[in-house]
């Protein structure tokens, strides 16, 4: 590897540093979750990823019906489908 990519690999990594460090400067941030940890929580209740690609005027529909509901949007799509399905 060049020089100049071992330097860009190291600012890299210096600015990553920064912004984690700057995130949770003066406040309680929640410690973040292990991607794997997640994914064994979530296999654990039973959920399987399913991506979809949808109309954006739909999503923002979405959003608003989880806002007014103050529920999370995995919840409510899951609570629509079934209620579609059923």
């Amino acid at each position: 590897m060049k020089k100049t990519g071992l330097a860009k690999g190291e600012a890299k990594k210096l600015m990553g540093g920064l912004k984690t460090e700057n995130a949770t400067f003066g406040g309680s941030a929640p410690a973040p979750v292990d991607r794997k940890e997640q994914r064994k929580r979530d296999q654990a209740l039973g959920l399987v990823p399913f991506a979809v690609k949808l109309n954006g005027d739909l999503v923002a529909q979405l959003h608003a019906q989880a806002k007014e509901r103050d529920v999370d949007m995995n919840a409510l799509v899951g609570e629509l489908l079934a209620k579609a399905l059923a």
